[in-house]
């Protein structure tokens, strides 16, 4: 984890370098040296090692008290930031005063726009629409589909009910009115919780179409059972936060498709755990991955030096003059394996690379990265050094 919190980080000093800024990093308990890897490389940001894992909203509000900019940044580790989009969303919350909180476009790792990126408020029926299929049926309905509010164009700000904790901006005078994040969360909900404060303290809440890269999945794992127990616990305490006073022939059907949903979650994992322990697997389990690498010449050559040291293959592309604009959208790649596209980032901004990614309409393709400053080979499901 600690190589993928190191992308975000260099990713953020990239996209703060003309903004007054401090940044925190909450170690919750981690066991990788997370905490000395990153003070030796980050002696200008502030990493404060937690003896315990706290939870989420615990850890961000032990920072957020020693916060003293006008807008408060929660941010994933496993993210990284377009050069541009801090600076375009502090922009517009300072066009918008009554903007409580704004939440970005997140792409993820094979181009699509992730859902999580605009929200609307999981009333209990938005909820019910959600858990019985209508709004994956009807995505773009603004009744069964208000829970991604799917009808909402993605290359425009527009007004939410939710904002993603995986990127959330909020103005610190509007946490000093609503209060900080709800500690009764330990992971997965905090952010629905925090967004409804926001619009019940009378600010709004906006979608700014700035994009980052996120890879979500690299800070939990969910397939475990713990991920379900949390993930739908923390459901039930929102609902009988927001939702308690509801009579029983309303909230009942709510609570039980919130249970049946977790049960059916587990019965799923658990039997995935039995076909694979009988040797059952699926082709995708075994399809092959292969690796094309676009970037310098000098990149290449350290990229094609650390696979060959790890016995790996892969194809090799130098960028320069006007092959850079197309990056790997002229090349021709494997269509029945994942394509794990690797860019080197001193010859590429991460805005490039998503903007390349955006425009690649192919299904197998994933996007990596290479930094030549860290020697360090980024995808989606590894990291190779």
């Amino acid at each position: 984890m600690k190589f993928y919190l190191e992308q975000c980080l260099l990713s953020v000093l990239k996209a703060t370098k003309d903004i007054e800024t401090e940044v925190f990093v909450v170690d919750n308990h981690s066991r990788d040296g997370s905490v000395d890897y990153l003070t030796a490389r980050f002696p200008n940001i502030r990493i404060i090692a937690g003896i315990h894992n706290l939870g989420f909203s615990r850890a961000n509000n032990i920072a957020i008290k020693q916060c003293r900019g006008e807008y408060v940044l929660l941010l994933n580790p496993d993210t990284i930031v377009g050069e541009g989009a801090i600076r375009e969303v502090v922009d517009f919350m300072d066009c918008h005063p009554q903007a409580g909180g704004a939440g970005v476009r997140m792409l993820k790792t094979d181009g699509t726009d992730a859902m999580e990126s605009r929200r609307g408020l999981p009333t209990p029926l938005t909820s019910l629409y959600k858990m019985v299929g209508l709004c994956a049926r009807f995505p773009k309905n603004r009744r069964f589909g208000r829970y991604y509010m799917g009808y909402l164009p993605w290359d425009q700000p527009a007004r939410i009910d939710i904002i993603s904790g995986a990127f959330f901006m909020v103005r610190h005078s509007a946490l000093n009115a609503v209060g900080l994040l709800d500690e009764d969360f330990f992971m997965y909900g905090e952010d629905v919780d925090l967004s409804y404060r926001l619009l019940k303290g009378g600010f709004e809440n906006w979608y700014v179409p700035a994009r980052i890269l996120h890879y979500k999945g690299e800070s939990t794992h969910k397939s475990s059972f713990r991920y379900v127990h949390v993930f739908y616990d923390a459901m039930f305490i929102f609902f009988r936060k927001h939702y308690g006073h509801l009579s029983v022939l309303f909230s009942l059907p709510i609570k039980v498709a919130i249970l049946l949903k977790a049960t059916v979650s587990l019965f799923r994992m658990q039997a995935s755990r039995v076909r694979r322990s009988l040797g059952f697997f699926s082709r995708h389990e075994f399809s092959d991955v292969a690796y094309v690498f676009v970037g310098s010449a000098a990149a290449i050559g350290e990229c094609r030096d650390i696979l060959h040291r790890k016995g790996i293959d892969a194809e090799y592309y130098e960028t320069v003059g006007a092959t850079v604009a197309d990056g790997h959208l002229s090349l021709s790649l494997p269509e029945n394996k994942t394509v794990n596209v690797v860019y080197d980032v001193h010859t590429y901004s991460y805005e490039q690379i998503f903007e390349l990614l955006a425009r690649d309409n192919r299904s197998n393709v994933r996007i990596g990265t290479y930094n030549p400053d860290t020697k360090t080979i980024i995808t989606e499901s590894e990291v190779i050094k």
